[in-house]
């Protein structure tokens, strides 16, 4: 078994001894991190790796992403940064030029605040491509925007009813405008367009990710959305050996509108708990998706929107207690999207109702986005010890205009408030939620710590006062993202015993005093359990 002493470096470890000189790795696992004197008398016979003073930081874990989703969208029509429908419908025409034969037109990012009243229709796109079917994904990805052609292919007219907690709205007249949302677009859009995509595609799409991990210095995934498509692909791909990083995948669970049909679900992601765990894939929990979004107006707020409007929940209180209780006695965890301050409130009262029901045990569930909470309910989450899964990237000020609008009062500056997490005892956990936000973990850090935007320089700044120190964020998106999955003994930290997961930085944004250097850095090499997966090409380098 090859031994390697990592030596003259500066490594942020994550762990209660943040800092150490040197990391010494036998096989897949680190047998020791700290001096370097200690770990040459260990392993004097050790291969010597000089990191020439740079800086070394654990694998980054993103503790909230869709990694197939990522991978599909770096293949299409990115609308990111598309500031109109002039400028949108210019890039799906490039495309539709670029590739005549295609079957259709996907493209991902835009921003309700790019269309005139957040809402699009069909009519904006068949202007454009009106000959083959065009998805647009919005950014948020709870609502998608098709052509006439798209609506023909998916056989939605105007008979076709909305499902449980989803919407396609409808003009005056009854007829579907080619907007679509919540559990409509993913009971009715996503499992169709899931159905189009071959087995070479959807490998394509996974080694895509894999690659665009390996570059950015992700080396575990938290995938918050797994369905029988997305296993299976993993599956053949952690079989072959062709998997760079490690996934930790929650079993989306859909509001079937029974509880039967619920608890169903819950028992799938249990025995697949159960039938398959390796180093590189695991399912540990359940995903629900409680509200929308603040952009989107389907979060559920305590109080109404700027415009008077509110958005139920899809699901209520009484929908998922069961579920979550029942999800919490099979051992599972449960990961619950809660944009809105009343869907929080439906997410600990949930948790509540587990601990009644179940009595003592370890839990580790979570909620997803927080964007709106009130600081009382901070506390009641942090008492359950529910852990707060948020991500940096949603409150770049670059995508932030038509959130506060939406909102139009004084909530606004309780928006993604972090330090109130720490501040009341619960846990932080960071990520991304690529591909609604860009996947790479350095800008997102850069948002951290400064609630400025990592998109466009000029938009200022976003409640400063709720920024973070950068050591703290990192170990929030390293240490805390791994906690929060039960994978603290394995992943996130640089420490004895766990894999050797860690990332080499060509500038060390810990010493810098300037957070540009966030985005400015380059990841030089990513190791994954003690392989080096990727590594910049020495001109690259200097």
């Amino acid at each position: 078994m090859t031994t390697q002493l990592y030596t003259n470096a500066r490594i942020f470890t994550s762990d209660t001894r943040r800092w150490a000189e040197a990391l010494l790795v036998q096989g897949e696992r680190i047998l020791y991190v700290g001096d370097t004197d200690t770990a040459e008398r260990l392993r004097p016979d050790a291969e010597r790796i000089d990191l020439e003073g740079r800086l070394v930081v654990p694998g980054f874990v993103d503790g909230h992403a869709h990694v197939v989703g990522t991978g599909e969208a770096l293949g299409q029509v990115s609308l990111w940064g598309a500031k109109s429908v002039e400028e949108i419908q210019q890039r799906i025409r490039a495309r539709a030029t670029d590739r005549p034969h295609a079957e259709r037109i996907l493209a991902t990012g835009w921003l309700h605040g790019a269309i005139p009243g957040g809402v699009p229709d069909a009519a904006m796109l068949d202007a454009v491509v009106q000959d083959k079917p065009v998805y647009a994904f919005a950014y948020d990805f709870h609502s998608v925007w098709v052509n006439s052609a798209a609506l023909a292919e998916l056989g939605i007219d105007d008979h076709t009813k909305d499902p449980h907690g989803g919407t396609i709205k409808r003009d005056a007249d009854g007829h579907a405008t080619g907007y679509i949302d919540e559990n409509a677009f993913y009971d009715m859009v996503l499992p169709y367009l899931d159905a189009q995509v071959g087995k070479e595609e959807h490998e394509a799409s996974i080694a895509a990710v894999q690659q665009a991990y390996r570059e950015t210095g992700v080396t575990t995934a938290c995938d918050m959305g797994f369905n029988e498509t997305d296993l299976e692909g993993f599956k053949r791909a952690d079989k072959d050996g062709t998997l760079t990083s490690r996934l930790i995948a929650y079993w989306r669970v859909n509001n079937a509108g029974s509880t039967e049909e619920n608890i169903a679900q819950v028992q799938r992601a249990a025995a697949l708990a159960v039938e398959h765990e390796s180093p590189f894939l695991r399912v540990v929990g359940i995903k629900v998706i409680i509200d929308g979004t603040i952009d989107g107006c389907t979060a559920t707020l305590g109080m109404p929107y700027a415009d008077g409007s509110n958005a139920e929940p899809i699901w209520s209180l009484e929908e998922l207690a069961p579920v979550v209780a029942a999800a919490d006695a099979a051992g599972l965890k449960v990961a619950m999207h809660a944009i809105g301050d009343e869907s929080v409130r439906i997410a600990i009262g949930a948790v509540e109702h587990a601990v009644a029901e179940n009595g003592p045990r370890e839990r580790r569930h979570r909620i997803e986005h927080l964007e709106l909470v009130d600081r009382a309910d901070v506390d009641r989450l942090a008492a359950l010890g529910i852990t707060a899964s948020m991500q940096p990237v949603h409150a770049d000020p670059a995508i932030s205009e038509n959130w506060a609008a939406k909102l139009g009062d004084d909530r606004v500056e309780r928006g993604f408030p972090w330090p109130w997490i720490t501040e009341a005892g619960a846990r932080l956990a960071f990520g991304t939620d690529s591909p609604t936000s860009p996947h790479a973990p350095l800008p997102n850090m850069y948002v951290a710590t400064t609630r400025a935007s990592a998109l466009d320089a000029s938009t200022g700044t976003n409640v400063p006062g709720f920024a973070l120190p950068l050591a703290e964020s990192i170990e929030h998106a390293t240490r805390d993202s791994a906690w929060t999955c039960g994978a603290e003994h394995q992943i996130g930290r640089l420490a004895a015993g766990l894999y050797a997961d860690f990332v080499v930085l060509d500038t060390d944004v810990l010493a810098s005093r300037s957070p540009a250097s966030l985005l400015e850095a380059k990841v030089l090499q990513t190791v994954v359990g003690g392989r080096t997966v990727f590594e910049m090409d020495q001109a690259e380098k200097h």
